[in-house]
């Protein structure tokens, strides 16, 4: 039976002001991601990227991830959208690089380089799906863009009177017109002749206001992300300069800019994740994000490299309804001595199950994961209740508010279910708290072998 009197004093709490939740940089933690390429789609930024496999030394990429927020702070892991196995014509066992995802007449469209058998360069295929978060099938069965120099890292906007364009290229700027059905196009490919002096790779093309712009990773190596404006898609680019200087710490960069709920935000990658556990060069990114503002001429200021910080919360989190448990503003393991909370050991993995789809995995004991911003309202939660799974002997899930060592909400006892798929809901009361606050799920078990998996999350009111 609940003891309100067992719960620690600070646990109840009344409404505060509080500083804004904050994400931290890089915004995935559970798997080594790259070249983002962000999506806003009815309310939502779809982050879609490519991904660095863990045992990765030289690139390595299988397949395309998907994330989305819509607070910029919490991400919902939504898996693998598509894979080399997508575009059966493909080599399989690598080269899913840089993608980009267009919506079009209730269609989405994902455009990203491959490699075909018998030729040392990228093709770009492109794949259509219903829904943002797919399933993603061949388009075509054969590439959109064929065997040719530089072929990589597609970018595309469809402009105001309906035109598509697509861009790409290493080390030249390409372009070509593509038709309404986005799987085809007319006209000849063409390379621009004004391509700006340190453009290398990865191109984002898009408009704003009347300004059209091509951002790109800029020199090598390291690569910066420099920018050029047009008043036509077609160029000509004229250089305007660097949005972020390069910096030692990442031998690559890959930029996605979108303006979302009245901010506007650059996304791109680098290495922190990898060296923060090997002091050891190896491809494994981690997107990244940052704010800015545009100058009153539409140009970009200079931002600092990224930073560990990131952007603020937009809006909060409704915790009385139900919440993916892949739902993570961050996630580590927790030192023994508790002195660093946000260590960068390895800590939870996701992955997806014939039970639940996509769900938290591999937990272990003193691993964690925050969910930043929550907000309980003025009459505060009476139960929580969370899907688990156990083929172990379970473990417990800690409620704590604030920080790892926070005040105690409740704790929630996960018994052996029968199986690591077999699900079960599990309940419990929990303390009084109200207001916003950081909301972190604190795992607790015995020894060092996976203890539970969790799916989903959600308060009950008072």
């Amino acid at each position: 039976m609940w003891n309100l009197f067992s719960v620690p004093l600070a646990v109840v709490v009344a409404a505060l002001t509080v500083a804004p939740a904050i994400a931290a940089n890089p915004i995935v933690q559970t798997k080594f991601t790259a070249d983002p390429a962000p999506l806003v789609q009815d309310g939502v930024v779809y982050l879609y990227t490519s991904h660095d496999e863990d045992d990765a030394a030289d690139f390595k990429m299988l397949d395309w991830m998907l994330y989305s927020s819509t607070d910029m702070v919490n991400w919902t892991d939504h898996g693998v959208v598509a894979s080399l196995a997508t575009f059966p014509w493909a080599v399989q066992s690598n080269d899913a690089w840089a993608p980009q995802v267009v919506a079009r007449n209730g269609k989405f469209y994902l455009y990203a380089p491959v490699s075909v058998a018998g030729w040392p360069k990228n093709v770009i295929g492109v794949a259509v799906a219903d829904h943002p978060a797919g399933p993603f099938k061949d388009a075509l069965g054969k590439p959109l863009i064929d065997k040719a120099e530089g072929y990589i890292d597609p970018t595309v906007a469809i402009d105001d009177d309906g035109q598509a364009y697509l861009y790409w290229g290493n080390p030249n700027l390409w372009y070509v017109k593509l038709n309404e059905d986005m799987v085809s196009y007319s006209g000849p490919i063409v390379k621009s002749d004004s391509k700006p002096a340190n453009y290398q790779e990865g191109p984002w093309f898009y408009k704003r206001g009347r300004h059209y712009y091509m951002a790109y990773a800029s020199t090598c190596c390291p690569e910066g992300i420099g920018y050029a404006m047009s008043e036509s898609p077609l160029g000509p680019w004229r250089y305007k300069g660097q949005i972020m200087e390069s910096n030692a710490a990442s031998s690559g960069n890959h930029p996605g800019i979108i303006d979302y709920k009245g901010h506007s935000y650059v996304f791109g990658f680098n290495y922190q994740l990898n060296f923060a556990q090997t002091p050891v060069h190896r491809e494994r990114r981690s997107v990244t994000v940052a704010r800015f503002d545009y100058n009153a001429d539409g140009s970009i200021p200079t931002l600092p490299w990224w930073d560990g910080i990131g952007v603020e919360q937009l809006g909060h989190l409704d915790p009385y309804r139900r919440v993916e448990a892949e739902t993570i503003a961050w996630t580590s393991r927790i030192k023994h001595d508790w002195d660093r909370p946000f260590d960068w050991a390895p800590g939870v993995h996701t992955a997806r199950g014939p039970g639940a789809g996509m769900h938290v995995a591999d937990i272990v004991d003193r691993t964690y994961i925050k969910v930043a911003g929550v907000d309980f309202g003025a009459g505060g939660p009476s139960r929580f209740a969370a899907s688990v799974a156990s083929g172990a002997k379970g473990g417990q899930i800690e409620i704590r508010l604030g920080n790892v060592q926070g005040p105690l909400l409740g704790t929630l006892a996960v018994p052996d279910t029968g199986g690591w798929q077999s699900w079960r809901t599990i309940d419990t009361p929990v303390g009084a708290a109200t207001g916003v606050h950081d909301l972190f799920f604190v795992f607790k078990g015995k020894g060092r072998a996976p203890l539970f998996n969790f799916d989903y999350w959600q308060f009950q009111a008072r």
